[in-house]
């Protein structure tokens, strides 16, 4: 099956889009426009997914092929640009409201999907999420805790100090003192 638009999992940042069109480039596709998760192809050069997901997999990304995979790697990628629509907005969109305007589908239906093929909730996801992005301000040693979890929209220092302990296994003083904090990539999170 040829087709010019390609779903791509693993893609997180502005530096995986131009690696993804780097790669399509190299393999003599010519990509019109790459953002993350989708890499969409001149239509003079369809590819089939199939062969061009080893090329992917090499550099750490896969071609998604079924629906479910597809709005799964969707909402993830939604997610990333939610955090970032916390830590800006005045009055920030609950998590479901903002999924719901993004892909005008119920988050009934999008919650269902995500679980079934992520293994994991949209909330869960979320909240690991947060403490990847956590665990980067922590390392950078410029925020307290309680200025981070206000910039994370936690309630208190408190709050973001226990969900940090259930995900990760450790205080956030232990993860401080840490010399060489680890973290996760994204793709790793689900």
């Amino acid at each position: 099956m040829k087709t010019t638009l390609l779903h791509i999992k693993n893609m997180v940042c502005p530096r995986c889009i131009e690696a993804v069109r780097n790669l399509l480039v190299q393999a003599g596709y010519t990509p019109t426009d790459v953002t993350l998760g989708q890499a969409q192809l001149d239509n003079d050069t369809p590819v089939d997914p199939a062969t061009v997901a080893p090329l992917l997999r090499e550099a750490g990304f896969d071609v998604v092929m079924g629906r479910a995979d597809q709005l799964t790697e969707q909402i993830k990628t939604a997610l990333v640009e939610y955090l970032e629509h916390l830590r800006t907005a005045r009055m920030p969109l609950t998590t479901s409201a903002f999924l719901t305007d993004r892909f005008a589908a119920t988050y009934s239906h999008l919650s269902k999907v995500f679980s079934r093929t992520a293994n994991l909730t949209i909330e869960k996801y979320l909240i690991r999420l947060k403490i990847e992005r956590v665990k980067e301000m922590l390392s950078y040693n410029e925020m307290t805790l309680s200025e981070i979890a206000e910039k994370m929209r936690y309630s208190s220092g408190q709050h973001l100090s226990n969900q940090f302990r259930q995900v990760t296994g450790r205080s956030v003083s232990e993860f401080r003192r840490d010399l060489l904090p680890r973290r996760l990539s994204l793709d790793q999170l689900a």
